[in-house]
């Protein structure tokens, strides 16, 4: 019997996925416990539906982040902090800042645990990478001056 299941079922599939059972174990287990649905006409189109769907949504998603890491691409990001007498910064430039920085001047909204710097404690240009999508990425400067 071929059905669709509703929920991940251990040793036999994930959620979604349309498997082959003895008729059974769906009717005695899986279908009781609403594990699986029959694999009828209309469960079929919509399981068709849903994957079509989120093929789509990945697609428009990576597009996006395609088009923002073009934006970022090469810039730089200017910060304005406050230093000691020795140039050393009180306390330090935050991923967070660079984010809320990179919305400011150019428009892209980022989360700042996608941005990879390391840690900025003086003035000066730092290099600094942001993974917008699997594969996606892009490389800016951070300029931190007063």
């Amino acid at each position: 019997m071929k059905i669709i299941l509703q929920q991940d079922v251990k040793a036999l599939g994930k959620k979604g996925e349309l498997v082959s059972v003895s008729d059974g174990y769906a009717r005695n287990f899986l279908f009781p416990r609403k594990l699986a649905a029959e694999a009828s006409a209309q469960a079929l189109n919509e399981l068709k539906n849903r994957e079509n769907a989120k093929q789509h949504k990945m697609e428009t998603e990576l597009a996006a982040a395609k088009e923002a890491a073009a934006q970022l691409e090469g810039k730089t990001v200017r910060i304005h902090a406050r230093a000691g007498s020795q140039g050393r910064l009180f306390g330090s430039v935050t991923a967070k800042e660079v984010a809320e920085e990179i919305a400011r001047e150019l428009g892209v909204e980022t989360d700042r645990r996608k941005i990879t710097m390391e840690d900025i404690k003086t003035f000066g240009t730092f290099p600094a990478e942001i993974r917008f999508h699997a594969g996606v990425a892009a490389n800016f400067y951070v300029l931190v001056g007063e």
